[in-house]
């Protein structure tokens, strides 16, 4: 997708995707001192951005902004700064010479450095939605056996990002499909739902057994899918009358109380996601997967956005209140999703194992957002 930028009715800017930020330090070792930005000159013109407004506020706006562990969120910006987007290039030295201030350095850096824009919808509303996802962590194996039969597939030889290959129902009973994934299995698991969750989310932790009886820890990413449209379990659900709670663990119940229908349900999503294997070391497995960015996501500080709207890289301010969280934080753009669609639209990232996942799968929650950039 490429972003579309404008100009609506005369009174707002373009939003510059190669707007230089201030000269990077002379000195290496050290950001030389600033002094705290004005907050009451003249703020800069509304931007327009793909499906989004942004709108320039005062720094006062951000709720919370003075509380935050910013030490927190460098992690995922020095992440960023691995692959930065232009306007923020020349910032990066920057970044990574603070990454052992204090928070009040950091935050009186962002004051100096950083413009913020109340993030709208072209239509005008600036509240949105929040949802949450994780790395899911699944034991398995290397062979199949009573226990673990279902497959997890590399990519079939020959498929193609823009044609649609077979549903995953004819995947599961055309002899043609399946033959083409023969020698294609990356490992086994027991329940067809870890293995959709696995989809879902795009990739996931694997702790293998090997032939050989050894266990290691590894993880597979998104390697291509189907080309097929997405289809959600839990609408399937909620349209059959089946349940009213569509989260993940009301779908996971309403699947062990009803076995004989969890293949009607599985063969309502027509979306097959393959993978490929990664080995996870010690410091890769302090972080999550690699998001659509490019880089390894953060716990906590890395969201999902509709990239046409936020482009990726960007540092964000968060705030959004609800039954499952209460969060007033600066997080990192650095991936992106089928379903976030939309300007005040993100998907937070929350970890991986059983207790993410949990909150993921309820996390549904009002959200505004503000975007920071570059003065």
């Amino acid at each position: 997708m490429t972003a579309i930028v404008g100009i609506l009715a005369g009174c707002a800017a373009p939003l510059p995707p190669d707007m230089p930020p201030p000269d990077s330090p002379s000195s290496p070792s050290s950001v030389p001192p600033a002094p705290l930005a004005r907050d009451d000159a003249p703020l800069p013109p509304v931007l327009l951005q793909g499906r989004s407004r942004w709108v320039p506020v005062r720094w006062d706006e951000l709720p919370g902004f003075d509380s935050d562990a910013l030490h927190e969120a460098w992690n995922a910006w020095l992440r960023s700064c691995e692959r930065p987007p232009a306007a923020f290039a020349r910032l990066c030295p920057q970044v990574r010479q603070l990454s052992i201030a204090s928070d009040d350095e950091q935050r009186a850096w962002m004051r100096q450095r950083l413009q913020p824009y109340r993030i709208e919808s072209l239509q005008g509303p600036a509240d949105g939605l929040l949802t949450g996802y994780y790395e899911p962590m699944v034991e398995a194996s290397r062979r199949p056996d009573a226990g673990r039969t279902i497959p997890l597939y590399g990519p079939p030889s020959g498929l193609s990002p823009r044609r649609p290959w077979y549903t995953r129902q004819e995947i599961d009973t055309l002899p043609q499909a399946r033959a083409q994934l023969q020698g294609r299995e990356i490992a086994w698991v027991a329940d067809p739902l870890d293995a959709l969750v696995l989809q879902i989310q795009g990739s996931g932790r694997l702790r293998v057994t090997e032939a050989d009886g050894s266990v290691r820890m590894v993880r597979v990413a998104y390697a291509g899918s189907n080309e097929q449209p997405y289809r959600s379990v839990g609408g399937w659900l909620l349209q059959q009358g089946a349940l009213r709670d569509a989260s993940w663990p009301g779908i996971k119940a309403w699947a062990r109380d009803n076995p004989q229908r969890v293949q009607e349900m599985l063969w309502s999503n027509p979306r097959v996601v393959f993978f490929r294997e990664e080995a996870l070391g010690e410091f890769d497995a302090a972080f999550g997967p690699r998001g659509a960015q490019g880089v390894a996501l953060t716990p906590g500080r890395s969201i999902a956005v509709d990239k046409e709207s936020i482009p990726y890289g960007t540092p964000v301010w968060l705030a959004s209140s609800g039954p499952m969280a209460s969060l007033q934080r600066l997080v990192l753009a650095q991936d992106t999703g089928s379903a976030i669609v939309g300007a005040v639209r993100a998907d937070y990232f929350v970890g991986w194992g059983a207790e993410a996942g949990d909150l993921a799968g309820r996390l549904k929650q009002p959200l505004r957002l503000w975007a920071l950039w570059p003065r």
